[in-house]
């Protein structure tokens, strides 16, 4: 035991070299909070959670080559979008094998959804399948084009190896698989996660917005990184050119509640403030947020420049929402609140998370 607190200030001091003095590592904004935070965000209680798991939805896997309960076990991290005056939630969810499917669940109002009885987007004899399988596909984040399609990243995993993915639909329902976002070569194996792409809100729509000649995503599940793309299909990693070495634009922060991890939430959003980045987190199990359990998923917020994606400028001192209700402390995973949808939708922003692994809910901000 004498030999765990040497090597705790060790790895601490390995985090402040990487991420330098900066608002990355210090939490010190460079712009008053209030100026550029989404928010206030309240959970909408009276009717949380608002998706829950069922063993009524029955889905023939193509894989499996027989009928599976796929939502009989979780339901969780959904990413959403307004289509045709209605919000689309793109959901996670999970059979009693633990394999990830997409679902897809509609809903007029914004909080009462109807789903669809079998799973949009999931493991198939197809040129992915040994990248998905058994596994699954998980964790969609959901943009449009300005053309209309609609592009989603997800995550295939394969037992051992998480791979950050993307595919593309004319209408929410058939998908397009168009491969590994950091493609097959050095990267083909290295794990990751969470791709938020950087959009626009303009004249009621999400779209996904160019800047300098590109667009932008962050990814990742330690640390952020970035990519960009001149398509929105082909992507390439931001790299030091010193030492080739993906270039982490976020990182964890000791003493916070960030200070295990961090990761995207829903796509980012392009502001006359900056690039508003709402992103989760864990909680350390040393050297953190001592008024949080150890591996408390909450969320944070971030401002990156508007010209320069990569150069952060704002970060919240403390989370905005965080586990307080039994089924956010109490699920297949505990003390998590995982933030992955946003809607603009009938003057209110509403913000869309998992429970715990388990549950779905929603909150709402004007």
């Amino acid at each position: 035991m004498q030999r765990i607190i040497p090597l705790l200030i060790i790895f601490s001091l390995l985090i402040f070299t990487k991420c330098g003095r900066n608002p990355n590592f210090a939490g010190s904004e460079t712009v008053e909070e209030k100026d550029w935070t989404l928010g206030p965000i309240e959970k909408a209680d009276s009717i949380n959670p608002i998706l829950l798991p069922s063993s009524e939805q029955v889905f023939l896997c193509p894989v499996a080559g027989k009928e599976v309960r796929w939502e009989e076990r979780n339901v969780l991290n959904p990413s959403a979008i307004v289509k045709d005056g209605r919000v689309w939630l793109l959901y996670r969810a999970q059979d009693k094998d633990m394999t990830s499917r997409v679902g897809l669940a509609v809903s007029d109002d914004g909080l009462h959804f109807t789903k669809e009885q079998s799973p949009v987007l999931y493991p198939d004899s197809d040129n992915m399948l040994k990248f998905e399988w058994k596994g699954g596909v998980e964790d969609p984040r959901v943009v449009e084009a300005e053309g209309g399609t609609y592009i989603v990243t997800y995550t295939a995993y394969d037992g051992k190896t998480a791979r950050l993915c993307l595919a593309t639909s004319r209408d929410l329902r058939k998908w397009t698989k168009q491969g590994l976002v950091l493609g097959e070569g050095q990267y083909k194996d290295t794990w990751s996660k969470s791709g938020a792409i950087v959009t626009r809100l303009k004249q009621g729509r999400i779209t996904a917005v160019m800047i300098e000649g590109a667009y932008w995503m962050y990814f990742g599940d330690t640390d952020l990184f970035m990519a960009t793309s001149g398509d929105l299909i082909h992507w390439n990693v931001l790299e030091n050119t010193e030492d080739g070495k993906m270039i982490s634009v976020l990182c964890p922060r000791p003493g916070y509640f960030d200070s295990r991890l961090v990761e995207p939430g829903p796509f980012a959003l392009l502001r006359e403030d900056g690039i508003l980045l709402i992103y989760n987190s864990s909680n350390a199990s040393a050297f953190n947020d001592q008024r949080l359990p150890a591996f408390t998923y909450s969320a944070g917020q971030a401002l990156f420049d508007r010209d320069k994606p990569f150069r952060l400028i704002g970060r919240t001192r403390n989370n905005f929402i965080l586990p307080d209700k039994p089924y956010e402390r109490t699920g297949e995973v505990n003390e998590v609140c995982f933030v992955e949808g946003l809607v603009n939708f009938r003057d209110h922003w509403l913000l869309y998370y998992g429970t715990a692994d388990s549950r779905i809910a929603v909150a709402a901000a004007k």
